[in-house]
């Protein structure tokens, strides 16, 4: 795709959140269901993972990490992200990688010690990129990448997050 496709692709869809800005308001969803042991049945709609307990707080290492899931989600974001920001400016990338990793301290996750954190205290993120664009537009595309990858912005500026339950079957 080039960046003529790109925008014939977008711009009847960015035409249409500007005359109708609730159009671009969507309701993304996740669902799960408790598995077997300490696990969570997730659906991603592509397949189904099975997440359990990271081996440092006593998993067994077979389950998906749901840390490892949240890092991997700012990896494909900030992927899908880089390219097609990189196509929008006509910048070629021969290839790119999008790496990502995060400092956990499972004393808090485990209740260990209760100054300790439970979540990542540290996450880096970083781009390899088989180019010869120049530092200016390498500058640009990085910056937009991180302007418009929604994870990236989710963890830099957190959404509100609010929790509620019920009591009852689980239906489905």
């Amino acid at each position: 795709m080039n960046a003529d496709d790109l925008r014939a692709l977008q711009t009847p869809i960015k035409d249409r959140y500007r005359v109708d800005p609730a159009s671009a308001v969507i309701t993304l969803r996740a669902s799960g269901r408790a598995g077997e042991g300490i696990t969570c049945r997730v659906d991603t709609g592509r397949a189904l993972v099975e997440a359990g307990l990271h081996p440092a707080t006593g998993g067994d290492g077979l389950a998906a990490c749901s840390g490892d899931m949240l890092l991997e989600a700012l990896v494909a974001c900030a992927g899908v992200t880089l390219k097609a920001v990189a196509t929008a400016l006509g910048i070629a990338l021969r290839d790119a990688r999008v790496e990502a990793e995060g400092d956990l301290d499972f004393r808090g996750t485990l209740g260990v010690d209760k100054e300790a954190p439970v979540g990542f205290r540290a996450i880096r993120l970083r781009f390899t990129l088989d180019t010869d664009a120049g530092a200016d537009q390498i500058a640009t595309l990085l910056k937009l990448t991180e302007r418009y990858c929604v994870v990236y912005q989710t963890l830099a500026k957190p959404a509100l997050l609010a929790t509620s339950h019920e009591v009852g079957p689980v239906a489905g």
